[in-house]
């Protein structure tokens, strides 16, 4: 009897050592995988979506006021807040209002951004600076800026160089503690790129980690203005401003004093149109400089 010399069927090639092949995906187009099609919502552009679900919350809003009979000294409705609104920057209380807020916002940010660039540019020259820039945040950061306001008050007294110290309390930390980081992260070989170049002192923290920490500035800086902006209408809310005029928490107090509710969420709505500018301004920053340049990656929307 002879044995056959045909080798048992196993569907490996000759040469693979028995073992048989990775399964190769198929090519028909009928068979190929694809990424399954979103919804349509969210083919739809962001600003579309958004926008539609803005228009929903206002159509629940009047509904609302509408058809429980809401007290208007309690809720204003939608209708009323947008005329208070129109008739505010018409009669230009609400322009007023909101420029005397974004100067004294500014003038405290251009304060705590002049500070932490000396706390920062000291830590990084010296153990010491570090020392006292680690000291400094871990004490004053978590400490509420509107929590000195009573001692600002005392030391300056009732009036707008009080809320410039606040808010450049407020400022200063959240941005000295990410530059302090964007300068610790800038990687060694950068380092020693610019000291081959003979850049010491400030010509290293101006040319090489400066540049090198911009995605955290840029961090800081929103982090900060958003503090401050808190701050400010905060300050303004409980405790006012002294002189020609107030800003916009001064006016939301005044409208709710004299139960002008419909100008009081006008105010609101003021303070969050503001927020959204002020935030669209950092993102357009941070397209031109810090995505264009490859430094950060493109958060895509879905």
């Amino acid at each position: 009897m002879q044995s056959s010399s045909k080798p048992a069927a196993t569907g490996a090639p000759a040469g693979t050592g028995g073992q048989a092949p990775a399964a190769t995906p198929p090519t028909s187009p009928d068979e190929s995988p694809l990424p399954r099609p979103g919804t349509p919502w969210s083919r739809r552009p962001a600003v579309v979506r958004r926008g539609i679900l803005l228009i929903a919350l206002l159509v629940i809003w009047q509904a609302y006021v509408t058809l429980m009979d809401v007290n208007p000294l309690v809720f204003a409705a939608p209708l009323d807040v947008a005329e208070a609104l129109v008739d505010g920057f018409a009669d230009g209380r609400l322009v007023d209002a909101s420029l005397v807020t974004l100067r004294v916002l500014g003038i405290g940010m251009a304060i705590g951004m002049a500070v932490a660039a000396i706390l920062t540019t000291l830590a990084t020259w010296t153990r010491i600076g570090q020392d006292i820039l680690v000291l400094l945040t871990s004490m004053l950061n978590p400490l509420p800026a509107i929590a000195i306001l009573p001692l600002a008050i005392l030391w300056f007294g009732l009036n707008q160089t009080a809320l410039v110290f606040v808010i450049a309390n407020a400022v200063t930390w959240p941005l000295a503690i990410n530059v302090s980081m964007g300068f610790r992260t800038v990687p060694t070989t950068i380092m020693m790129v610019g000291r081959n170049l003979g850049l010491r002192g400030v010509g290293m923290v101006r040319d090489v980690l400066a540049p090198a920490a911009l995605p955290h500035t840029i961090t800081g800086l929103k982090t900060g203005w958003a503090f401050g902006w808190r701050t400010i209408i905060a300050a303004e809310l409980v405790f006012g401003v002294a002189g020609s005029g107030g800003g916009l928490g001064f006016f939301i107090n005044d409208a709710r004093f004299f139960l002008r509710i419909p100008e009081v969420f006008a105010g609101l709505v003021t303070i969050a149109l503001i927020g959204i500018a002020l935030e669209s301004v950092f993102n357009w920053i941070e397209r031109r400089t810090v995505i264009k340049w490859g430094m950060k990656s493109v958060e895509a929307e879905d």
